[in-house]
């Protein structure tokens, strides 16, 4: 292994971080598309609110199911041609959404295409570039990445609602293929897969070390990481804990909390901006989580995140209720700990598995999140429709993330499990 002899001015793999941060931001926005058009498919296809939730169901658990499969893509094919090709998807899957007319064209084109595009280009690839390029700052490299999604939205959101009012809902899916166009070329130029490829070691070491190639079946190396992961009790605690934050995130805020403003006469341009307006106090938390990983246990750091976010959304009702002083509020308070759970999980992960098998284990916690986030997507929906409001999932999300506060100081026990399964 050579030893670099002086560090470069700019150190590439922030440039990496960059081109990243920047296709994670599109990727979130794609997601967000279908909160802020979900009324309009009402009006203009006669769609029932769970038929299209049940949609967007799929699509959330697709996204997380392809976490695991798309590691071990990245780690035989490289990041670079991965991202090319889920990129690729998405511009195609948008480009036929303006066609569709049928419920079923929905299903296929945003439950299934996009929601196993945006899977590759998620959480895992976030984890994946930071386990590569940096040992030094790896937390709060993943916490920049994680943020990517809250970002997306700030910047996404209210711009698609207002085009979407303004021009009509085609539109602002032309608007984010445009921006896709702009942004595939940045990759295929400038994305490299691995500090070895530009000459560097990852951040914090001084050799230079060359990729460990790719051993075994690209679909059985994910199971066999999985089987080995179940025998932690460590594990099943993330994944519980995960379950629960995916249940209260983006399946039941990031999908509901607009029509839930819309039964309260809060127009669309503005439920999206307090959508936006947590994507920014989130891109801040986030980051600032990623920083505390570093130095602070993130056990404890996932008790109060988990503990503070029920709270809030246990308050949710009586801010919609009492107007949009309060929703401001209940979205500063709420945005800071969107995702900040997903740096302290990640630095869990790879400290009891290992670096190496790190991303595909973090991928299969990931499908616990999306299995909570499709489970509220879809129930939210229906108890919607049953009941005429969104008070009972939204309190219902608040306990669940109290019991997950309880789950992550338990993580601690798990400790010794997790040892004995490396040795």
């Amino acid at each position: 292994m050579p030893l670099i002899n002086k560090a470069p001015r700019w150190y590439y793999g922030w440039t990496v971080v960059a081109i990243v941060f920047l296709v994670l931001l599109v990727s979130a926005g794609i997601s967000s598309i279908p909160s802020v058009l979900m009324m309009q498919f009402e009006h203009e296809f006669g769609w029932s609110r769970s038929a299209v939730s049940g949609a967007l169901s799929i699509r959330i658990f697709l996204y997380g199911l392809m976490g695991p499969f798309s590691a071990a893509l990245m780690a035989r094919f490289g990041v670079r041609r991965i991202m090319l090709l889920t990129m690729s998807l998405l511009t195609i899957s948008l480009a036929l959404t303006s066609f569709m007319t049928e419920l079923w064209q929905f299903i296929a084109l945003w439950g299934v295409v996009i929601g196993l595009a945006t899977g590759a280009l998620a959480n895992v690839l976030g984890v994946t570039v930071a386990g590569r390029w940096f040992v030094k700052h790896r937390g709060l490299v993943v916490g920049m990445l994680t943020a990517s999604a809250a970002t997306g939205q700030l910047l996404f959101l209210p711009l698609l609602a207002k085009i979407s009012v303004g021009l009509g809902w085609r539109f602002s899916i032309y608007t984010t293929i445009t921006v896709l166009l702009v942004l595939i070329p940045i990759v295929a130029i400038w994305m490299k897969d691995h500090p070895h490829s530009v000459g560097v070691p990852p951040l914090g070491e001084t050799e230079i070390a060359t990729p460990a190639p790719f051993h075994g079946n690209l679909f059985l190396a994910p199971l066999l990481a999985l089987k080995d992961a179940v025998k932690s009790g460590t594990f099943w605690l993330l994944a519980g804990t995960f379950f629960f934050c995916g249940f209260s995130t983006n399946g039941l805020i990031g999908t509901h909390l607009i029509p839930a403003c819309g039964d309260f006469g809060i127009p669309v341009v503005t439920a999206a901006g307090l959508l936006a307006l947590m994507g920014m106090f989130d891109m801040i938390g986030t980051t600032l989580s990623g920083w505390l990983s570093d130095r602070f246990d993130s056990r404890w750091l996932l008790f109060w995140y988990y503990g503070l976010r029920g709270l809030s959304l246990i308050f949710l009702p009586y801010a919609l209720d009492g107007g949009y002083t309060l929703m401001l509020v209940f979205a500063v308070f709420y945005g800071l700990d969107w995702i900040a759970t997903v740096p302290p999980t990640v630095k869990i992960t790879a400290d009891h598995f290992g670096r190496e098998k790190a991303g595909m284990v973090f991928g299969w916690i990931l499908v616990a999140h999306q299995l909570g986030a499709s489970a509220a997507a879809y129930g939210a929906g229906v108890m919607r429709q049953w009941l005429g409001s969104y008070t009972v999932p939204f309190v219902t999300a608040g306990f669940l993330c109290l019991f997950a506060s309880l789950m992550a100081v338990r993580v601690v026990n798990a400790r010794k499990s997790a040892a004995a399964l490396k040795a």
